[in-house]
């Protein structure tokens, strides 16, 4: 055989090699937006558990899987830019945590895939059609954290019985605040208890101001109603309720953890966890009108006896005992 003819099938050989090599390059890197209310520190465990999350599903970051930050600082009306910034680098996800924060992604695209963990009711605030077919481009986590007005309400009335008015901490510029208010205020009716508003404005809210409202307005009790600019205040609010000797309910163990007193919600760290698995299932095709928006797997009910101490309140034995978690 000539070496014309040699060079020429080795020449036939290595160009059908090619193709297969060709066709096992790896695809695109997918990218993730994620849209955050408050600054990288104050988000930082939430975000370890979303990451942890991707771990679990074998996404590791920086190598099969990109992750866009946005922060807000706290600063709610930032939300709607920076969730135009996440939808102008065409992100494969966006992943939206909060009210606030959802409804930006909402009016941001109606294209891109949307996951979202909320406290608000995705329904009822018009984010979504159903949770079991929620249509559109949105599904995820409905925390439904006001949907447990009652329980706290209850819990309370089992700490402190006969106790009112409650003092009800809120953002008056948080839309999300203003729904849970009114689901207080129903549980409140027929539970005959009275409620006391204490209305702070964000993004610098005047809390000294608000507690001298519940004093002269004896609030004997307090509930926060959460939002990014109360959560940033979580120590401060936790302080002045300790200042003040009330006893108080939160929608969130992270105020416990700063010093509150109780709270009741659902467990965090799974929520943010069970993130990943809607992204995952959107990366491998499914459409986020066909993925059920989810409901809290596991809820949490936390005490911080220390802080009970302090107040010179008595925790009941019966209730201690249906504590998931004691803070000593």
């Amino acid at each position: 055989m000539s070496k014309k003819v040699i060079g020429l099938a080795l020449g036939a050989m290595l160009l059908a090699l090619s193709f297969p090599a060709e066709a096992q390059q790896p695809g695109k890197i997918p990218r993730i937006g994620y849209l955050l209310p408050l600054s990288p520190a104050s988000e930082s465990a939430r975000i370890e558990l979303f990451r942890q999350g991707l771990r679990d599903l074998g996404y590791i970051e920086g190598k099969n899987i990109l992750i866009e930050y946005r922060y807000a600082e706290g600063k709610e009306d930032r939300l709607p830019a920076l969730a135009g910034e996440l939808v102008q680098l065409k992100v494969d996800v966006l992943v939206a945590q909060g009210f606030t924060a959802t409804r930006s992604a909402k009016q941001a695209t109606t294209t891109i895939p949307i996951v979202i963990v909320t406290a608000t009711d995705p329904v009822e605030s018009g984010i979504v059609k159903g949770l079991a077919r929620p249509g559109g481009n949105i599904t995820g986590i409905a925390r439904l954290t006001r949907d447990l007005a009652g329980k706290r309400l209850e819990l309370l009335q089992e700490v402190l019985p006969g106790m009112s008015p409650v003092g009800v901490l809120l953002d008056a510029n948080s839309k999300a605040a203003a729904i849970g208010l009114k689901e207080y205020e129903e549980v409140a009716r027929a539970l005959k208890v009275q409620l006391q508003s204490l209305e702070v404005r964000g993004p610098n809210p005047d809390l000294e101001a608000a507690f001298q409202a519940a004093a002269r307005g004896r609030a004997n009790t307090l509930i926060t109603i959460t939002n990014p600019v109360l959560r940033r205040y979580a120590k401060r609010i936790a302080e002045l309720a300790i200042k003040n000797r009330l006893p108080s309910m939160y929608e969130g163990s992270y105020y416990v953890e700063d010093g509150g007193l109780m709270s009741y919600s659902a467990d965090d760290a799974e929520n943010f966890r069970r993130l990943a698995t809607f992204v995952d299932k959107i990366l491998k095709g499914n459409k986020p009108a066909d993925l059920p928006v989810e409901r809290p797997i596991k809820f949490e009910f936390v005490i911080n006896l220390k802080t009970a101490k302090q107040i010179g309140l008595t925790i009941p034995p019966n209730i201690l005992a249906r504590a998931d978690r004691v803070i000593r």
